[in-house]
C-alpha cells in the first residue's frame, strides 16, 4: 500500500471555496490560506448562532500501545461513511503539533485513505495557529522578567515565577535552564524552562474560549507567578492581557479543510491530553454543530484521559451535550494490555486477547457512567486473525455494545459503512448525559472521584507538595474548579507497567497546578514531561524535500 504522503499526492483537491460552498458558508465569511485552507471569520459564528445543534459524536479509545492505535484516522473514516449515507457530517479534530511530527510519531492527519488534506501544510505550519500561541507565550515570559529588571514593583518571587516559555519542537535540553546571564543589562539571573508550545496554557485557554471576550478575560486570569508574601501574580497585574488577545487574533478563528473524499474538516487547537484537556477548540465544535447534521469529533489518548476531561471539562464549559461515543480498539492494542510484547503483537494469541480485554470493559462502563450509549469500532489491522476478532465480537455482545469492524485506513468511506451504520443506530438510543462530580464537590473528592470510578482506585494519596498547592488555591477561592488529571496514557493508574485493568493501587499526586485562566486544576501524577524529547531515531531523519516541492517522510 502506497504511504500516506503518496496517497495525499495523488489526491486532486477540490478548493475551500466549493468546501465551504457547499456548507452555505459565504466567501466573505472566509480568510482564504491559498486555495485548500480558510480560516472561518466571527461574522459567521454570529450569523448562525440560532441555528439549533446537529447531533455529536465523540471518538475515543482503549488504552493505546506506544505506536498509536488509528484514532483519528477512525475519526475521519466516520465523518466520510457518513456521508457517504448520506449525512450531512463535519469533522471537528485538533491541530498536529511540530515535536510529535519530527519525533516518534510523524504526521498527525489520519492514515491511508482516511487522511485530512492538505497533509503537508497541515502537519507543518498550517495557518500559524501554534506559532501565535508561543509568541503570546513567550510574550508573556519576557514581560515577567522585564517587570523584575525594571524594578519588580509587584514583589515577585523570581523563585515562585510559573511561567516557562516555550517551542513547538521535541528538545529536552530546554526543560531545566538558566536565563539572565551576562551582566546587570540581561536582567536577574534565575532558573527557567521550556514547554512544548501545545503545553502552554494559552494553548487551553484558546480552546476553551467561548468568545473574544472570554478569550480575554481568560488571558487576564492566567497566574503566572507569586510574590514575595505569597499572593498571585496574574497577567491582568502585568497589563499583558491585550497584547497577548491581539496575537491571538487570527489564532481564535477555526480552521476549515478536507478530507480525501471532501468531507467537511474543522481542525482548531491542538492541547496535551494528559497536561490539558486534550481536545480541539470549543468554537471549533460549536460552529461545526451548526454547520452539520452529525459533527464527529475525537478527544485525546484513552477514554479515561480524552473523553473524561471531554464530558467534565469541554462539555461542562461549552455547554455541550453529546449523543453518542465510538470506542476506538485494535486487538493489538488488547493483546498489549493482556501483556504481549510489542514485537509479538502480530502473532495470533486468543488468550492473551481475552485478558487485555478487561480493559475494554471497564472503558465501556466508564462511558456507560455519563448515560451514553457507545459503539466499539475494531480498527482493522492485516495481522488480526478469525478467532481473535469472534473474541472481541463476543465480548461486545456480552456487555450489551454494538461493535463494527473498520477498515477505513485501506477502504475509505466504503471501509467505514458499517462503522457509521451502528454510529446511525446508537443515535436513537436512550441518553442520559452527566457529569462524573459536580461543580461544588470539594477539590480532593473530584481527584478521587475520578480515580476510583474511571481508573479503578483504591485510593488517592496527596503528597505534602500537593496538599501545600491545594492550600494555596483554596485560598484564592478556585476550589471549585474542574479537575484535569496528568497522568500516563497507557495505563488506566498512574503507573504504565500496569496494563488491563489494574486493582488494588493508589494514585498518587504529586502537584497541583493552577490554570486559572483555562479554568482547571491540573493533578499530576507519575512522570509527565511537558517538554518532549527526541527518540534515538527521529522522524525528522526521513522527513525530506525534492527539488520540485514534493514532501517525503511524513508517513
Amino acid at each position: 500500500m502506497l504511504s500516506d504522503i503518496e496517497i495525499a499526492s495523488q489526491k486532486v483537491m477540490r478548493p475551500v471555496l466549493d468546501i465551504a460552498g457547499d456548507l452555505g458558508i459565504a466567501e466573505d465569511e472566509l480568510d482564504l490560506y491559498g486555495r485548500y485552507k480558510a480560516k472561518l471569520d466571527d461574522s459567521l459564528y454570529e450569523r448562525l448562532a440560532d441555528r439549533p445543534d446537529g447531533r455529536l459524536v465523540l471518538v475515543t479509545a482503549i488504552n493505546p500501545t506506544p505506536a498509536g492505535e488509528g484514532k483519528t484516522t477512525t475519526t475521519v473514516g466516520l465523518g466520510q461513511a457518513l456521508n457517504r449515507l448520506g449525512h450531512r457530517t463535519i469533522i471537528a479534530l485538533r491541530e498536529p503539533s511540530l515535536g510529535p511530527v519530527f519525533g516518534i510519531k510523524g504526521g498527525a492527519a489520519g492514515g491511508g485513505y482516511a487522511q485530512v488534506l492538505p497533509m503537508e501544510d497541515i502537519n507543518l505550519h498550517f495557518t500559524g495557529d501554534i506559532h501565535a500561541i508561543t509568541a503570546a507565550n513567550n510574550l508573556m515570559a519576557a514581560l515577567i522578567d522585564n517587570h523584575i529588571h525594571q524594578g519588580n514593583t509587584l514583589g515577585i518571587d523570581p523563585r515562585r515565577i510559573v511561567w516557562k516559555r516555550c517551542l513547538d519542537m521535541n528538545d529536552r535540553a530546554l526543560r531545566h535552564i538558566v536565563v539572565g546571564l551576562g551582566g546587570k543589562a540581561d536582567g536577574v539571573p534565575r532558573e527557567d524552562g521550556f514547554n512544548i508550545s501545545v503545553a502552554s496554557e494559552i494553548m487551553a485557554v484558546l480552546c476553551l474560549a467561548t468568545d473574544r471576550a472570554d478569550l480575554k478575560a481568560r488571558l487576564e486570569r492566567m497566574v503566572v507567578a507569586y510574590t514575595y508574601d505569597s499572593q498571585p501574580v496574574t497577567a491582568d497585574d502585568l497589563k499583558a492581557a491585550g497584547s497577548l488577545a491581539t496575537l491571538l487574533k487570527d489564532a481564535f478563528k477555526p480552521n476549515l479543510v478536507q478530507t480525501l473524499e471532501g468531507t467537511p474538516a474543522l481542525m482548531h487547537g491542538g492541547p496535551f491530553a494528559n497536561i490539558a484537556h486534550g481536545c480541539n477548540s470549543l468554537r471549533a465544535t460549536r460552529l461545526a454543530l451548526k454547520l452539520g447534521a452529525i459533527t464527529v469529533t475525537e478527544a485525546g489518548f484513552g477514554a479515561d484521559l480524552g473523553a473524561e476531561k471531554f464530558f467534565d471539562i469541554k462539555c461542562r464549559v461549552g455547554g455541550l451535550k453529546p449523543d453518542a461515543v465510538v470506542l476506538v480498539a485494535t486487538i493489538r492494542a488488547l493483546k498489549y494490555n493482556g501483556g504481549v510484547p510489542r514485537s509479538e503483537l502480530g502473532q495470533e494469541n486468543v488468550p492473551a486477547l481475552k485478558k487485555g480485554l478487561a480493559n475494554l470493559e471497564k472503558h465501556l462502563e466508564n462511558i456507560a457512567a455519563f448515560g451514553l450509549p457507545c459503539v466499539v469500532a475494531l480498527n482493522h489491522f492485516p495481522t488480526d486473525t478469525t478467532a481473535e476478532i469472534a473474541a472481541v465480537g463476543a465480548a461486545c455482545a456480552q456487555n450489551g455494545v454494538r461493535m463494527a469492524i473498520s477498515r477505513v485506513f485501506a477502504e475509505g468511506s466504503a471501509g467505514g459503512v458499517d462503522l457509521a451504520r451502528a454510529v446511525l443506530e446508537s443515535l436513537e438510543d436512550d441518553k442520559n448525559f452527566q457529569f462524573l462530580y459536580p461543580e461544588d464537590l470539594p477539590l480532593p473528592q473530584k481527584i478521587r472521584t475520578i480515580a476510583q470510578k474511571i481508573y479503578g482506585a483504591d485510593d488517592v494519596t496527596l503528597t505534602g507538595q500537593a496538599q501545600k498547592d491545594l492550600e494555596a488555591i483554596l485560598k484564592q477561592g478556585l476550589g471549585n474548579l474542574p479537575v484535569c488529571m496528568a497522568k500516563t496514557q497507557y495505563s488506566l493508574s498512574d503507573n504504565p507497567a500496569l496494563l488491563g485493568r489494574p486493582t488494588g493501587f493508589s494514585v498518587t499526586v504529586r502537584e497541583l497546578r493552577l490554570s486559572a485562566g483555562a479554568g482547571f486544576v491540573v493533578a499530576l501524577t507519575g512522570d509527565i514531561m511537558t517538554m518532549p524529547g527526541l527518540p534515538k531515531k527521529p522522524a525528522a531523519e526521513i522527513i525530506d524535500i525534492d527539488n520540485d516541492g514534493q514532501i517525503s517522510g511524513l508517513f
